[in-house]
């Protein structure tokens, strides 16, 4: 038993009146993973056994599909390459790979080309097509939060959605699996993936997310542009349960949005925090603006200019009491109060340039050297 390649010459509407019977798949939706062919008695066939496939019968296979012909449970032929053929009892079966490759041999072999039917007649023969196509527009989302590892932030809890893609790469295995006793004509992905397995796919798409990010060190922020590292690590985390299993692989990963719980918000924003306050420079610039904003409040403050740019100094001297502390042991300068703020006096009042003949005043509170009329590190007034 086996398939030989039909020399086709005749028109479409013609073509099965040259077979005892016709096999052709019939318009299928995009989600059918499996449909049982259509059975047409040519006019040579005056008197057709039902589930009988006559010597000398044509089968169609169309692009994108893969073929196989079950007798009583057992495969006796298959193929994944499109056009005519004529099914020829009297020969070798014969295995046609297609785009598939050595894989499907090996599949046929392992499962000793048996399924399981039960309660069939003496004599059934059936032809399954296996839609091949890319299964795009899948959708995906966790109800509930999952957990992940960032490298930055540590664990934290994520919602997502997006879509997936999926294809058949082992035919052979999909329908030993999905066909048993009560075989059906029709079967889409959503009676193979069904609820069981989207939640596995959920499961291993948090844990493909964690990997990629420890990978490449990135943040969730950043893990949508690593759509084809997920896709590749899901495949690692699905085969069990998706390849060899079902014979499917995963084609693409797209994340629409993966969105940070209340909590775990709150956690990445205190990161963020103090990232910016162990940095030197944006201390400094930090410093540097709050001291822009004193200033200006210092000139509008109730009891007079001179009291604001006091109590401004104040405060000054105390952060860069801190700063200073925080700055230690590094190379790199910080934040500096006595090169960032003016000296009292030195913006109001005649003021002018010290001469060396001039006597130097120093602070009876702390003993700094002082050019005006009170001490620019503590506010204390200077006695003339």
């Amino acid at each position: 038993m086996g398939l030989i390649r039909a020399i086709v010459s005749a028109t479409t509407s013609t073509l099965g009146d040259q077979f005892k019977e016709f096999v052709t798949c019939p318009s299928i939706e995009k989600d059918v993973l499996i449909q049982r062919g259509v059975l047409n008695h040519g006019k040579g066939n005056r008197n057709p056994s039902p589930g009988v496939i006559s010597n000398g019968s044509g089968i169609v296979v169309p692009q994108g599909m893969a073929m196989m012909i079950i007798e009583n449970g057992e495969i006796k032929e298959f193929t994944a390459e499109s056009g005519t053929y004529t099914f020829d009892t009297s020969s070798e079966p014969s295995i046609f790979t297609g785009p598939l490759g050595e894989g499907i041999i090996n599949t046929f072999k392992t499962i000793g080309k048996r399924f399981t039917y039960g309660g069939q007649a003496a004599k059934d023969q059936r032809v399954y097509y296996v839609n091949l196509l890319n299964i795009v527009g899948n959708k995906f989302g966790s109800p509930q939060p999952k957990k992940i590892t960032d490298e930055k932030y540590g664990m934290l809890e994520v919602t997502f959605f997006g879509e997936y893609a999926f294809k058949v790469v082992d035919p052979i295995l999909l329908v030993n699996s999905v066909i048993g006793a009560n075989p059906k004509d029709s079967v889409s992905y959503e009676e193979i993936i069904g609820t069981q397995l989207q939640t596995k796919f959920v499961e291993k798409l948090t844990q493909a997310i964690t990997v990629v990010m420890r990978k490449h060190k990135v943040s969730f922020g950043d893990i949508g542009l690593y759509n084809t590292d997920i896709s590749d690590e899901m495949n690692v985390c699905l085969d069990e349960d998706w390849k060899q299993k079902y014979g499917l692989e995963i084609t693409d990963v797209a994340i629409g949005d993966i969105n940070l719980t209340d909590e775990s918000m709150v956690k990445v924003n205190k990161v963020d925090e103090a990232a910016i306050f162990s940095n030197k420079n944006l201390q400094s610039g930090l410093m540097a603006s709050a001291s822009a904003d004193a200033l200006r409040n210092a000139s509008s403050n109730a009891n007079g200019a001179m009291m604001g740019f006091m109590g401004m100094n104040m405060a000054s001297g105390a952060a860069g009491a801190m700063m200073n502390a925080a700055n230690q042991g590094s190379d790199v300068p910080g934040y500096n109060p006595g090169n960032e703020q003016p000296e009292m006096g030195t913006l109001f009042g005649n003021q002018t340039a010290p001469t060396e003949n001039k006597e130097v005043k120093y602070c009876s509170n702390c003993g700094q050297v002082v050019t005006g009329n009170f001490c620019g590190n503590c506010g204390t007034k200077v006695e003339k």
